[in-house]
């Protein structure tokens, strides 16, 4: 369905995207991951049909990005990092707007039926500037939605939402899974793992890694972090029973507490509890750390973007 070979873009003296390929067939969910700056918006404009590459090809449902570029674009719903929303029209008039600019037969219809799908009827007659930011990003979901697209294009839709929020639009991704093709971007590791089949990595414009996001995890993260917090020990005292303790590869401060990285497949939980009681300290707290793309290059890549 989304077919990117040898895909190039250039700003000046600037390459944004370096010789980037990748697919993305029917019905599946893929995520696009990298930090900020990797290229990840730049591609989605790319294949959305709002800039040209300077080299390489795209194709959505075998349409080029360039040579078929009104194909392409009836085929796609994209919504951008920054959903364009005009504040004193009200929700069903803004996805009507949308539903007429598209073309959309039986545009009443649809509209309705896109509104009551991002779970915004209640609201569909309140003005814009008086929904929250979750609920703007469901609205900016309805227009990419409205025209029934093939392809949805998503650009890191989660940003600046409360956690309850970020919950629903996961969930609306995995149902867009059931009837499109959905491009997602994010730089949390963690996320696209609940949310995508397949990803593909990004870093400085360039694809490092692509395939299922759990076996990209174990490979880009092998050892587990934790993070611990002991009760009667000094600071230092703390750090050198932790970093004699084997299968700890690496002990850093961390507020009050120290972040552990362990070695590939070594569980030390068992041994952390038994060193700390045996010394006669107390074990406050002993936790898995999620890390984001970022902390996974800063560790493993040595880059952050």
């Amino acid at each position: 369905m989304i077919e990117v070979r040898n895909l190039s873009k250039r700003y000046g003296n600037h390459l944004a995207v370096d010789d980037v390929s990748f697919d993305a067939q029917a019905g599946e969910i893929v995520g696009i991951l990298g930090p900020n700056g990797a290229g990840k918006t730049t591609i989605m404009r790319i294949l959305t049909g709002f800039m040209p590459p300077t080299s390489g090809t795209a194709k959505v449902a075998g349409f080029d990005v360039m040579e078929d570029s009104l194909e392409v674009r009836k085929r796609v719903g994209y919504l951008p990092e920054r959903v364009p929303l005009y504040p004193d029209m009200t929700v069903r008039e803004y996805v009507t707007y949308w539903a007429k600019l598209r073309g959309v037969k039986g545009a009443k219809e649809q509209v309705s039926a896109v509104i009551e799908r991002v779970q915004l009827t209640d609201r569909r007659d309140s003005l814009i500037r008086n929904l929250s930011k979750g609920m703007r990003q469901r609205l900016g979901l309805a227009q990419a939605l409205v025209h029934n697209p093939q392809v949805v294009i998503l650009d890191e839709p989660t940003i600046g939402i409360d956690p309850q929020q970020v919950i629903e639009v996961r969930d609306s991704v995995r149902q867009l899974g059931q009837g499109h093709t959905v491009l997602f971007s994010t730089h949390i590791l963690s996320e696209a793992e609940q949310v995508c089949d397949r990803v593909v990595i990004i870093n400085n414009g360039r694809v490092i890694a692509e395939g299922d996001p759990a076996r990209l995890r174990a490979q880009l993260q092998p050892g587990e972090h934790l993070f611990v917090l002991i009760g009667g020990a000094s600071d230092a005292d703390a750090r050198r029973m932790l970093e004699r303790i084997p299968g700890v590869e690496n002990v850093e401060a961390q507020g009050k507490g120290f972040n552990l990285r362990a070695r590939p497949n070594t569980d030390i939980r068992p041994a952390i509890f038994e060193q700390v009681t045996r010394a006669g300290y107390v074990l406050l707290e002993l936790r898995p750390v999620a890390m984001t793309l970022e902390d996974i290059f800063l560790d493993i890549v040595g880059k952050a973007g």
